[in-house]
């Protein structure tokens, strides 16, 4: 609501960086409702970066105030990356961060040719596996992706703590449902966790269950590939 409002956004903005000493940041969309344009972008972003921000995230959808969910607000409006780009190509001086609808590293590689920085949410919760690479790929990083075995092993101090504390096991197996996400056995491995986690006894037993239910699917997988080869 508050891009129809920019002298009201740069006044917050403004008291906000001269109260605190850490970096103070925007995140918009690229409009609202029939205020669309790359003009009123323009304008948006020439008044807001008054205030002192050099930092703005863009989302590169529009957003229906009227008609449409916070949900639906994520997915129908269709993006324009190019409206982003321009923004950086207008304001060299700025930090340009580009989110929306972005899936793949490899996405994210062709948009740092045109702004500074990607912002991935959805996807980094449904396919958490995906940031394994990013090191190697985007900051040139010599290293090699750890297991999704082996991050599982680093989070059971965590799991059995939560639960020694009280907690139960779907506070975090939902958190984890996508780790496996487009592998063989990843169908498996959401299915055991979210049929048992919610047990009140459930403990890690039933990750390790899970781990080696999705281990026995990916070794028959690999086995039938190599009798077609």
């Amino acid at each position: 609501c508050l891009m129809a409002e920019p002298e009201l956004v740069s006044d917050c903005m403004a008291a906000m960086i001269n109260a605190v000493d850490i970096p103070v940041t925007i995140k918009s969309r690229i409009g609202i409702d029939r205020q669309d344009s790359f003009d009123e972008l323009s304008r948006f972003v020439e008044v807001v970066k008054q205030s002192g921000c050099d930092t703005f995230i863009i989302h590169a959808r529009k957003a229906w105030l009227d008609g449409l969910s916070p949900k639906e607000n994520r997915e129908i409006p269709p993006l324009h990356y190019d409206r982003v780009y321009d923004i950086k190509k207008a304001n060299s001086e700025l930090k340009v961060i580009i989110n929306g609808g972005i899936k793949t590293l490899a996405e994210c590689q062709e948009h740092l040719k045109y702004v500074d920085g990607v912002m991935i949410g959805r996807e980094a919760y449904q396919n958490p596996y995906m940031l394994s690479a990013v090191d190697s790929l985007l900051y040139d990083e010599v290293a090699t992706p750890v297991e999704r075995r082996d991050i599982i092993e680093q989070l059971k101090p965590y799991i059995e703590a939560h639960l020694v504390s009280g907690g139960r096991l779907q506070h975090i197996s939902r958190h984890i449902l996508g780790l496996y996400q487009a592998v063989p056995g990843a169908k498996i491995w959401r299915r055991t966790l979210s049929q048992n986690a919610h047990l009140r006894d459930a403990g890690f037993e039933v990750i390790e269950k899970a781990l080696n239910l999705v281990q026995n699917e990916m070794d028959r997988v690999a086995e039938f590939r190599a009798a077609l080869n």
